[in-house]
């Protein structure tokens, strides 16, 4: 039997290659709204980072979403995905670790 392959990303921070599951997804929809999206299923344009706040806080300050996403992202909307990635992160830091066991 194959094993399966691992879909691996890169966060757009710190660079760093990991699997899919391990990353948080900030999407920019076809209506403009941009998003955390922990489905990993949400249509639109994705860009990903590390479940750490620090990472989140680099992508800010390197405007790194702007990049990835291929639209400029006002300084509103990044206080808003900070509260809402501050919120989501320890909810998927635990779902991390259910999976893992």
């Amino acid at each position: 039997m194959r094993t399966r392959k691992i879909p691996l990303r890169k966060c757009v921070a710190c660079q760093d290659m990991m699997s899919k599951k391990e990353l948080i997804r900030v999407v920019r929809t076809p209506s403009e709204e941009i998003s955390i999206d922990l489905t990993g299923k949400k249509a639109g344009r994705g860009a990903y980072l590390c479940g750490k706040v620090a990472c989140f806080r680099l992508a800010k300050r390197s405007k790194a979403l702007d990049r990835a996403l291929k639209q400029p992202v006002s300084e509103s909307i990044y206080d808003e995905l900070e509260r809402e990635f501050v919120a989501v992160e320890q909810q998927f830091v635990e779902s991390k670790e259910m999976a893992e066991e």
